[in-house]
This record gives structure tokens, sequence and C-alpha cells, in this order.
């Protein structure tokens, strides 16, 4: 076999391990119990419908569940074994279901006995519950506060000083965060320096380089990450830029639309914007929901009453009262037989 042979088969081989290793699934809620289980891209329930809340696997393998009956959060695996947890009770910053975190740098945030900290994924408390609050970890670092001193820290739990006094600070993002000082906002990087001075009367995250922002008379444009302005402010409303169709939506004089990095406006024929998503954002004609594409050209008919957005392939979209999967070409990956589903995650 000559070299050129050897190296073909090494890299099919190779990426047969990797898929195998790999797991798609999604949370996935049955008329029959009206609970959560999580199902597979065959359709298949692979953990029972049996919790009354359940959130997404992070990609090391575990996902928070709620035991109604021991009113406790639990950590499980694909096979449902729950993790051994030390301590074994805790809690986790469930908002109505929003701004849970998954692991993040294999750190889950906490609350322990009314404090915050870090629980690995071993079920340890890598970072001691001593914080009055906490962010999700981003990159290697998030932002605790004691008392009514915000500090940075790091995988380690060793803290850094944040060089100005906020009295807020955002999740960092691509190596930033915003912060709050004095009523305007600026970002610091993950040493705790003022990067961009807080001169702006809101902001964003910082998604592709660019970070939306808003002047002092609620003008909305996107800044660097130098602080200097790409897209001008000229909007009213904005989202985060997607880094696959490097489109972001905006909302001027009174209408939705998307730019693009030059400030170029992209109008579409639809009666509901969503975001972009994986080079794909959801729209609506007739009352039916579809996607199109970064030209502004349907790539799904709009034919399903609802949809979420793509993640990792995948969209969670209703049928006639149903919910199933769709992948990219807006056929079936799971045919509507569900009362809900959330995302499709990757566990590696």
């Amino acid at each position: 076999m000559n070299r050129m042979k050897l190296v073909t088969l090494c890299a099919f081989v190779l990426s047969a391990v990797t898929l195998q290793a790999q797991t798609l699934v999604f949370q996935a809620k049955t008329f029959e119990t009206q609970k959560w289980g999580y199902a597979n891209l065959e359709g298949e329930l692979i953990i029972p419908a049996e919790y009354e809340k359940c959130y997404p696997f992070s990609s090391n393998g575990l996902a928070v569940i709620y035991d109604g009956k021991e009113r406790q959060y639990h950590f499980i695996d694909l096979r449902n074994t729950r993790l051994k947890t030390d301590p074994e009770s805790f809690k986790t910053k469930d908002v109505f279901g929003f701004n849970l975190g998954g692991f993040v740098d294999h750190l889950f945030l906490v609350e322990v006995k009314g404090k915050w900290g870090y629980m690995n994924d071993e079920g340890k408390l890598a970072i001691p519950a001593i914080y009055d609050e906490g962010s999700n970890f981003n990159g290697g670092y998030a932002n605790v506060k004691k008392g009514k001193t915000i500090v940075l820290i790091d995988t380690k739990g060793n803290e850094i000083t944040i060089a100005t006094a906020p009295v807020d600070v955002k999740e960092f993002s691509e190596g930033l965060a915003a912060i709050e000082t004095k009523g305007k906002f600026g970002f610091i990087n993950t040493k705790g320096e003022l990067v961009i001075p807080a001169d702006f009367l809101s902001v964003g995250y910082f998604k592709n380089g660019l970070a939306w922002a808003k002047t002092p008379d609620e003008k909305l444009g996107y800044i660097d990450k130098d602080g200097k302005w790409v897209v001008k402010p000229e909007f009213e409303a904005g989202k985060e830029f997607d880094p696959v169709s490097g489109l972001a939506r905006v909302k001027k004089d009174g209408k939705w639309g998307y730019v693009n990095e030059s400030g170029e406006i992209l109008t579409v024929d639809t009666e509901s914007w969503g975001d972009f998503s994986e080079g794909l954002a959801y729209g609506k004609k007739g009352g039916l929901v579809g996607f199109f594409d970064k030209e502004g050209t349907w790539v799904i008919e709009p034919q399903f009453q609802a949809v979420r957005d793509f993640q990792n392939g995948y969209a969670a979209a209703r049928l006639n009262g149903k919910w199933g999967i769709i992948n990219k070409t807006g056929k079936w990956a799971v045919e509507p037989r569900f009362d809900s589903v959330k995302d499709v995650t990757l566990v590696k």
C-alpha cells in the first residue's frame, strides 16, 4: 500500500471513530407523560420522559435535571445515571429556564447554602461557594461578586482585580466583557483592564469581532475590539452578528432588516424577522414559518407552524401541533411526534 492510500485510509478511520464518539441529542416532552426526557436523531427516547424540568447536555456528556419529588437538582449522563456530587445538595441559576449555562471549561455555576461557586464534571466544588453572585465561564474567565465588589476569576479560582469600579459586569465573549460604570458601558479584557472606555448607553456581546453599541442619543451601531465604529450608529435596535452569514438583525425607521459589516442592508419579503443562526434565519409568510439565507432566498419554504434556531445543523419545527427536528434542507430528521422539543446538542 503506497503512502497516499495509507494516509487516506487513516483519515477515513479517524473520521469514522470521531463520528461514533459524538452523539446528537435533544430534550423532548411527550404527550403521554407531559414530562421531559432526551431523544436521539432516530427519534428514540434514550432517557425516559420523566422529568418536570431538564436542560441541554453539555459537550462533556452531562446535563442538569430537576427531581420534583426530591426538590433537588442532579447531573445525569447519557445512560441516565446520576453523578455523585459533593456536596449532594445544590441549586442552579434557573430563571424560568433562561440563563442556565452548561459546563464551560469543565465548570458549572452552582449555589450551595446561599453562596455561589463552581462544580467540575467530577461532581466536586473546584471553586468554593463563597460568592454572592457569579456568571458562567466563557473563554476561561468568569466574574463574581463579593459583597458589592466584582472581580474576575480564572478556572483555578484565582481572583483578578478590575481596574475600574464597575456596578455590573456581563459574561465574557471573545475575550472581552461589558462593564457598567457611572451609568455608561465599556469593555474590559481578561486582565481586568479597561480597553474600551465606558462611553456607551448600552452594549451587546462581541460576535465575529463586532459588538453592538448605543450612543448617548440612543443610536445603535457596531464597534470593533478597539472601540471604533465599523457600522455607523443609525439604527433603533440591533442584535449580535452571526459568524456564518456575516449578518445582524437591525431596526431602522420602525422596520427590521439585516446589516453586514460594510453597513449594507438586506431586506427580505417576510412577515417576521428571526436572527441568523448557522447561516439561516427564520421568517414567516402567510402565517407559516420557514428559513432564508444571507441572500434573502428562501431555502426552506414557509410550511411550519413554529420553529427554533438551527444548532449543530438541525432545528426544531412544529407541524399540526406536533414537534420534530428538521435538517438544513427542511427534511424531517425526526418526524413530528412530541409535545415540545428543544435544540439539538452535541455530546463529544
